[in-house]
């Protein structure tokens, strides 16, 4: 199936990846620094504005601070065999410059993804939003080991376990519960982080960590059985805003 828009490739892939081809993963022939090459679908893999990146060098800006308006609505919970994926129910929004993006899902990289000033975290949040343009935005939650997270307490206890498999939740999950009371974030352009690597996306990380217990980082690392992170790509001419 082709999707013209960046939105619509973004939600195919990350709802799909296991039917997906060619198959691209985290490891030897078929991982990231083979990417560019295994089809021409992902030659954005070897662009100029690739995430995650390491964030250092930041400028300091006059922004406004994002502000999510979240409902319960994580609906459902699918192993595609390359990270645990939340779809979410319609309704919620993130508003970064006045301009609503809805959120659509969220997912988890071990260890994380993007680093801090070189610190890398045992785990990694996406929530993926996307605009009535189809335009994306991306929000990263940081988790550092210390008390278990309420919502990741909820979501473990329906691990898919098998590649491909989708339960369907019957308490919606809260994604509030993966942020901070005040969104101080990082901001820069980049990309999906996974194939087709699609750029134009508006990057967000939250400067707080959130924590996660041993125990549920543990769970989510047992799940993949293996890393799921792509490696920090360069900055080139782009800039991190604070």
């Amino acid at each position: 199936m082709k999707i013209k828009t960046l939105g619509l490739t973004c939600a195919l892939l990350l709802s799909t990846t296991v039917m997906a081809a060619p198959h691209w993963g985290y490891e030897g022939a078929e991982g990231p620094n083979h990417w560019a090459k295994l089809s021409p679908d992902f030659v954005a893999c070897a662009g100029q504005n690739q995430s995650p990146v390491n964030i250092e060098g930041t400028v300091e800006a006059t922004l406004t601070l994002p502000q999510a308006n979240y409902q319960p609505g994580g609906a459902s919970m699918i192993n595609n065999g390359h990270t645990l994926q939340v779809d979410y129910a319609a309704g919620s929004t993130l508003l970064i410059d006045k301009q609503p993006y809805t959120l659509k899902q969220f997912h988890f990289h071990a260890p994380s993804e993007n680093q801090i000033r070189g610190q890398s975290y045992p785990l990694e949040a996406h929530l993926v939003h996307a605009n009535d343009k189809g335009e994306l935005a991306v929000l990263a939650v940081m988790f550092e080991e210390g008390e278990a997270n309420p919502l990741l307490s909820d979501a473990w206890r329906h691990l898919p376990l098998a590649t491909g498999q989708r339960i369907a939740l019957k308490s919606a999950l809260d994604a509030s519960q993966l942020l901070q009371p005040r969104l101080d974030v990082y901001r820069f352009n980049g990309s999906l982080t996974t194939p087709p690597c699609s750029e134009g996306v508006r990057w967000l990380v939250l400067k707080q960590p959130m924590t996660a217990s041993a125990e549920q980082i543990a769970a989510f690392k047992a799940l993949l059985h293996h890393p799921n992170n792509r490696p920090v790509q360069p900055i080139h001419a782009r800039q991190i805003l604070e």
